[in-house]
């Protein structure tokens, strides 16, 4: 598939997302870069497609290095975040969504190669992790989660390392946010949204900071073996957003685990 010029294809829109990669809506459908891991990727979506979820796209084809793909309608929000995305029903419906999405992946999982992946399989394998489960990979109807897309971190994993950081993007677990209490009340939202059992929130917060310590680890790795796109968010200070986020979440763990017991 050779390169698409958008000044000489008509109904062609560069998106706006993560920022790592360059995404091009033409008509309605997505074209965007291959990597190593996108054979697994593509058996991914495939399979949610044949399982029947529609909160995913589906692959139309893939050739010369990029892939095709569905386009899901809908708003997508940036930081900071869009009214409708800090919303309540965005809060539930994300949750709801992060919900079916691990379930449709279980049969999936249980076949699913460890290798292949951007980043490596944990144990243990309970359903495909997204691996990015944030505000900017997801479509929202109105204030309404309806879908997600930006598979490319996606590997098989337990459900609470997904969860971690979905929690973390959605409920806002950021020092510089809404109030702890606040924060604890839309954590416990999220978690009986998506049902999450009372083991997994005892080790929640753990993970959440766990979650956000590997995620500098892999900025960092990435940009010194010269990805300009991690690159460019060490020198945002992205990585210390993160790291002084992990540092509040563990010292504010009385106030935003209380509402979980």
């Amino acid at each position: 598939m050779a390169p698409v010029c958008p000044t000489t294809i008509p109904d062609v829109e560069i998106l706006s997302g993560g920022g790592i990669n360059e995404v091009v809506k033409i008509g309605d459908a997505v074209r965007r870069p291959t990597g190593h891991w996108s054979p697994n990727v593509h058996a991914l979506l495939r399979h949610l497609t044949a399982a029947g979820f529609t909160g995913a796209p589906e692959v139309r084809s893939v050739e010369d290095g990029y892939e095709l793909l569905s386009y899901l309608p809908g708003d997508v929000s940036n930081y900071p975040l869009t009214p409708a995305a800090q919303s309540a029903t965005a809060l539930t419906s994300a949750a709801t969504l992060l919900r079916a999405y691990h379930d449709a992946t279980v049969p999936f999982a249980r076949t699913a190669p460890r290798d292949g992946w951007q980043v490596p399989a944990m144990d243990p394998v309970e359903v495909l992790c997204h691996g990015d489960f944030a505000p900017h990979n997801c479509v929202l109807d109105g204030t309404t989660v309806t879908g997600l897309f930006d598979f490319d971190f996606a590997h098989p994993g337990p459900r609470l390392w997904d969860i971690a950081y979905a929690v973390y993007r959605w409920v806002q677990l950021t020092k510089h946010g809404l109030p702890p209490t606040a924060q604890a009340e839309r954590l416990r939202t999220f978690c009986d949204t998506y049902g999450l059992d009372a083991e997994s929130r005892l080790r929640l917060i753990d993970t959440v900071a766990a979650r956000l310590h590997s995620l500098v680890e892999l900025m960092r790795t990435r940009a010194a073996g010269g990805d300009q796109a991690f690159a460019s968010h060490i020198a945002d200070g992205h990585h210390t957003l993160y790291l002084t986020d992990a540092d509040y979440v563990l010292a504010e763990r009385a106030t935003l685990e209380r509402p979980l017991c």
